[in-house]
């Protein structure tokens, strides 16, 4: 399962004065005309925010049309091939104005569009928004104060899911929101020291990829049919274990509101996501090791998931709406999380599935055919960007859950 982790005794880090300072460029992947008006609403809340970005980028994964849509939207010459990133490129954009629109230089996926956009992205830290979410007006100054500590490498905010049916489903336990890729019951509230931050809400320093490499490839969604997760799960700890001074925080100030269209508001959306979750909790248990890989989950399923049943049948009993359906859908959820991570350590005892680990792309090589870099996940995470390219095997996955 998905959750993100308070350290245990940790108290909330303390506030600190807002930075303006500091130069923050917003990442968003896209990859279907569908979208659209998403599109430009989430570039919208990124260009009116309080601390302006200094860029907002748009990463479009194997679609031409749409790249040349945006292209033509926003009135971006760039050509998306080259990475022309050099700081005054931004001093005459109007402050938060800017928006580059490219495409991505790795394989169809999510994470390859995020390594393109921290190639070409100019900030001193990235964050990503997802394509069908709106960030609050504050977003980044929040993520900005945090940053004002040197040791901090990653922030995250939290989600509020914007149902499609305008009323969340009364069998839908808020303990699993991290399905529709959302905040989820269960996290602490304030400024806190987490294991991970939530993907599709999340911000990283830029040295922290310099440290650990980017986003790992087999493991979340990389197009096909099952909406697997877990690739900022294992890059957070992949992070941690490089920088083992590292401050990793959510800050449930810093609010996006993200659209779950009404096909993920049905139960086998729910257990299919479920499933797929625990197919990646394995991959990244095989390369992190459990401890590592379950420490968040143990606590999660043994205090957070008991206590959502206890209140679901408590509803239950006194005749309140949806109270049987949530306990019976975290029960559901258990299991069906359970059961693909047995399937997916099963399969990778006997060589199955594995993901890679890529460095950033260096968009800026004279030598376009140069190969990718790559590390397979159990030779550790690559630290150049010119390492030896190894192939992923992996089973399908699905293009994007929408969130995180």
């Amino acid at each position: 399962m998905r959750p993100a982790r308070t350290a245990s005794g940790t108290p909330g880090t303390p506030e600190v004065p807002g930075t303006p300072g500091t130069r923050i460029s917003v990442v968003i992947c896209v990859y279907t005309e569908e979208r659209w008006d998403d599109i430009l609403a989430a570039v919208d809340s990124v260009r009116t925010q309080s601390l302006p970005a200094q860029e907002t980028l748009l990463v479009v994964d194997h679609n031409t049309r749409l790249l040349r849509r945006l292209k033509d939207h926003y009135g971006d010459g760039d050509d998306g091939s080259d990475a022309d990133v050099g700081a005054e490129a931004d001093a005459d954009a109007g402050a938060g104005q800017r928006v580059r629109v490219v495409a991505n230089s790795g394989s169809r996926g999510l994470s390859s569009g995020r390594n393109t956009g921290i190639a070409v992205s100019c900030g001193e830290v990235i964050a990503f928004l997802d394509d069908d979410a709106i960030a609050e007006r504050d977003w980044l100054r929040h993520f900005a104060a945090a940053y004002a500590e040197p040791r901090v490498l990653a922030v995250g905010g939290r989600t509020v899911p914007v149902w499609a049916s305008r009323r969340r489903p009364v069998w839908f336990p808020e303990e699993f929101d991290w399905v529709v890729g959302c905040s989820y019951r269960g996290l602490p509230p304030g400024r806190v020291r987490v294991r991970n931050v939530l993907g599709g809400n999340a911000s990283f320093r830029r040295e922290a990829f310099d440290a650990a490499g980017g986003f790992a490839s087999g493991i979340g969604r990389d197009g096909d049919k099952r909406p697997l997760g877990c690739e900022e799960t294992e890059l957070c700890i992949r992070l941690a274990r490089a920088r083992p001074d590292a401050l990793l925080l959510i800050d449930d100030r810093a609010v996006i509101h993200h659209k779950v269209p009404a096909a993920r508001e049905r139960f086998g959306y729910f257990r299919s996501r479920t499933y797929a979750e625990g197919l990646s909790k394995a991959l990244v248990t095989r390369s992190v090791g459990a401890q590592a890989g379950l420490e968040t989950e143990r606590r999660y399923t043994t205090r957070v998931l008991p206590a959502g049943i206890a209140r679901g049948l408590r509803d239950a009993l006194l005749g309140r709406a949806g109270g049987a359906g949530r306990a019976g859908a975290i029960v559901a959820g258990i299991a069906a999380a359970a059961g693909g991570y047995l399937v997916g350590t099963a399969r990778a005892r006997r060589g199955g599935p594995r993901f890679t680990v890529a460095a950033v792309p260096d968009l800026s090589a004279p030598d376009p055919s140069a190969p990718s870099a790559h590390a397979r996940a159990d030779d550790g995470p690559a630290r150049s960007r010119h390492e030896s390219t190894h192939e992923s095997r992996h089973e399908s996955t699905s293009r994007r859950e929408g969130a995180a």
